[in-house]
């Protein structure tokens, strides 16, 4: 099987996508399959005019690359399976639109939030603009597979008409993650970013979308800090602090004891998922919830929203706190119940800790690569097949 993906430019700076890119070209290459990816080059966006930087990468990415995509299908067999790697590059859809094809679904956070349904995240009219134009580009897609079951039923929402097929294949989780003892994860880590944190700490690790509600991680360590009195630091690793962040960290009491890192390898983070004494993920909303999975396979208690699909992820084996009302009049409750669950987590005895622990290693077991990635390339020949 011959397979072309769709990717996101690498100029735009992702992380998880480039990720997710790799994971799929490479399982399928070690299945045996010709794989090419096709994203678009800075040419424009190298260009040294800041001001208008987005609209120089909007050139490459919506004028110039289709007229190469259009040269490159000139050159091709039909034999070819075209795979969208991400719903969000919508625009391309009508190129292979007639041909077999498969688009990958992450979540629908940016369509939603255009419509309205996030006050979390008011759309500007050129933004709404923008997600109407990726909505007119996949929804003229017939094949699609996506990341959880809240991402597939979100697509059915937004999709006037049924596709010929809508699958749901959970992300693979790379074995890389697993269980470490805390004490030696511990002291690596804190020699690798100049901690002292032998007792441990609490952590989380994520990007500063709205939705992850990085504000509240802080909140609800504020809370936690104030209530009872113990002394864990909390870790930050992910995107350097936006301004809305930083200015919750200027104002936190216990700021001395909350440190931001960004750039750190994946070992690193690794070793910060194994001597966690809590992962706190009190995201407002998801498409999948990467590091729930990486977090309970690394041996970590987490703490995460009761809401889908961070539910769907987490199972039976996660704390689970209310989300962050929109209202600020709410949010100082949410943050003390918040802090409640967290001294849950952090004061079990061992006993119960490695029950917690063991639930979580049991959970993660749903999300092996291997089988995400078998179940992927079946639906590829399927849809192949079809055509």
């Amino acid at each position: 099987m011959k397979l072309v993906f769709f990717a996101h430019p690498l100029f735009l700076g992702s992380q998880s996508m480039p990720r997710f890119v790799a994971m799929l070209a490479e399982g399928m290459e070690s299945r045996g399959h010709e794989v090419e990816v096709w994203r678009p080059e800075a040419l424009f966006s190298n260009l040294p005019f800041t001001r208008v930087k987005k609209w120089l990468g909007y050139i490459d990415q919506y004028l110039v690359f289709p007229q190469s995509v259009k040269r490159k299908l000139r050159k091709l067999d039909k034999d070819v399976l075209y795979v969208v790697t991400d719903h969000a590059l919508g625009p391309y859809v009508p190129l292979v639109a007639g041909k077999a094809h498969v688009i990958h679904c992450h979540d629908f956070l940016a369509q939603a939030s255009a419509q309205g349904k996030f006050a979390q995240n008011v759309t500007s009219a050129s933004g709404k603009k923008y997600q109407n134009y990726i909505y007119n580009g996949y929804s003229k897609g017939q094949n699609f597979i996506s990341v959880s079951e809240k991402t597939r039923t979100d697509l059915a929402k937004f999709l006037k008409d049924s596709p010929k097929r809508s699958e749901m294949v959970y992300n693979g989780l790379n074995s890389a993650f697993h269980p470490q003892p805390a004490a030696p994860s511990r002291a690596k880590l804190g020699k690798q970013l100049n901690l002292v944190i032998p007792k441990g700490y609490i952590l989380h690790v994520g990007g500063n979308q709205w939705y992850k509600n990085r504000v509240g991680v802080i909140a609800i360590y504020d809370e936690w800090r104030l209530m009872y009195g113990l002394e864990l630091p909390l870790i930050l690793i992910g995107a350097k602090p936006s301004a809305a962040l930083q200015e919750k960290y200027e104002a936190s009491v216990y700021k001395k004891d909350i440190h931001f890192f960004s750039g750190v390898d994946d070992e690193t983070v690794r070793l910060a998922y194994s001597g966690a004494s809590a992962f706190l993920f009190p995201s407002i909303a998801e498409g999948f919830g990467w590091p729930i999975a990486e977090a309970m396979a690394s041996g970590t208690v987490v703490l995460t929203t009761n809401e889908a699909p961070m539910l769907e992820v987490a199972g039976d084996a996660a704390f689970l706190i209310d989300k962050r009302p929109v209202e600020a009049e709410k949010q100082a409750a949410w943050a003390e119940s918040a802090a409640e669950v967290l001294q849950q987590a952090v004061t079990m005895t061992d006993a119960e800790r490695a029950q917690w622990i063991a639930r979580g290693i049991k959970n993660t077991a749903r999300f092996k690569l291997e089988d995400a990635l078998d179940t992927i390339e079946g639906i590829y020949k399927q849809v192949l097949n079809d055509y």
